[in-house]
């Protein structure tokens, strides 16, 4: 015996019962606006902060981390925090913490914007002419600019902290809203210009 009666149908999903990762547990990756065209291929955001070296056997693979955990590794190039992941990866919880706090701006944004601020355009490289060394004048790759801004970012932070009572998540963050604000007095932006002020003189 047939029955007339309609199959009952799969409730449709609907967008607020999808979820999406947020870095952290706490910070949206959507939406990130990205000032640079050149450097954003460059400037990956995912929800991990820590891949457990997956791109380590790649060359030229770097690009594809996260800029959290990039930067998360720079802060770790230091003889006091050498392989301490953990550690360094605390430190950047607490300074988006305290980016939020002050800016009411999602930190990750203030990082890409820092980042995308901090990157010198010019550099010098030394070319021998006879054996004669003369500074010469170029223009620097997107990806190189982006490796450079995450340096001097670690490297203030590195600076900002050592033997002062200021933590190092506090320095962080002092840095990344400086360099965010294209703050001439922040380090990273600092040293872009000196970088690009000696480039000038060797053009």
């Amino acid at each position: 015996m047939s029955s007339d009666a309609p199959e009952p149908e799969a409730p449709a999903s609907t967008d607020d019962e999808r979820v999406s990762a947020k870095l952290f547990g706490e910070y949206e990756i959507d939406g990130i606006e990205y000032a640079d065209p050149s450097t954003r291929r460059y400037i990956t955001v995912t929800p991990i902060a820590h891949t457990m070296g997956r791109h380590s056997e790649k060359q030229f693979k770097k690009s594809e981390i996260s800029v959290v955990e990039r930067l998360i590794n720079r802060l770790m190039q230091t003889d006091e925090n050498t392989g301490k992941k953990q550690q360094a990866t605390r430190i950047v919880r607490d300074a988006f913490d305290l980016v939020e706090e002050r800016t009411d701006e999602n930190p990750i944004q203030v990082l890409v914007t820092a980042v995308e601020n901090a990157g010198p355009r010019e550099e010098t490289v030394r070319l021998k002419y006879g054996g004669i060394s003369v500074p010469k004048a170029v223009d620097v790759a997107p990806q190189r600019r982006v490796d450079q801004s995450l340096k001097y970012i670690a490297q203030g932070t590195h600076n900002g902290s050592f033997k002062t009572t200021t933590s190092a998540a506090e320095a962080l963050a002092n840095q990344l809203i400086g360099a965010s604000n294209y703050d001439l007095q922040a380090y990273p932006v600092s040293q872009k210009e000196e970088q690009e002020r000696v480039a000038a003189a060797a053009r």
